[in-house]
């Protein structure tokens, strides 16, 4: 797979505390000049990075985010505040604790309502895998599909650990045609990058792709 068609599956991220608009204007800047799918930046700068970006890269921001136990009507203002500023895709963290009580009517009413909120953009439904067992992937796999959300998330890159090939080729047994399979989380090699892509999914959040592309340059970089 050549490494552009890869760069393009990258949601070029940056989501550190310490992030200031410098770093994101040139998170900015990096993701129109290698053309990635999008840039996925704190909600906070998300007005910023949509009017300076022009609409030459899609802007996405994080819901609930990193832990996932804000209120649903908190999710909700979240998500129309995002559109509202300028976000085409929106990443949200489930309530883990309500699916590990098996509350999940509580966990497919959440997502759908950030769906409705989201108000046609697209909805990556983060279920934090590294927190979950192999039944509540499964689970979550099942109500992502229920839901009409775009597409299913491994993980925030705040936890105990990010995606695992063994999670993506879980997410693509078990999600419906309806859903796509985003990964995230520790992706820091353009081959581990190809084998998720090649594993189901087609988003990647990452950072590293697009900085060892710059360390390495295009040419000749394939998988």
């Amino acid at each position: 797979m050549d490494i552009k068609e890869i760069l393009g599956m990258v949601d070029h991220t940056l989501l550190l505390q310490t992030a200031t608009w410098a770093d994101i204007k040139e998170l900015c800047d990096d993701a129109v000049t290698y053309k990635t799918a999008s840039v996925c930046i704190p909600p906070c700068y998300v007005k910023q990075a949509a009017e300076y970006l022009c609409g030459k890269i899609k802007v996405c921001t994080v819901i609930g985010f990193p832990n996932g136990s804000h209120t649903t009507t908190a999710k909700i203002f979240e998500t129309r505040d995002a559109v509202a500023d300028g976000a085409e895709e929106l990443d949200m963290v489930i309530n883990v604790g309500m699916l590990k009580a098996k509350n999940y009517g509580y966990v497919l009413d959440e997502i759908r309502q950030v769906k409705e909120a989201c108000e046609g953009g697209l909805l990556k439904v983060i279920i934090e895998t590294c927190l979950l067992t192999k039944e509540e992937k499964v689970k979550m796999c099942e109500l992502v599909t229920e839901s009409g959300a775009d597409y299913i998330k491994t993980s925030t890159g705040f936890s105990t650990a990010g995606a695992a090939f063994e999670d993506i080729e879980l997410f693509a047994k078990y999600v419906g045609k309806n859903v796509k399979i985003k990964a995230a989380g520790g992706i820091s090699s353009i081959a581990d990058a190809g084998r998720f892509i090649e594993l189901g999914a087609s988003r990647l959040g990452t950072s590293r792709i697009v900085k060892l592309v710059k360390q390495g340059g295009l040419n000749g970089i394939q998988i």
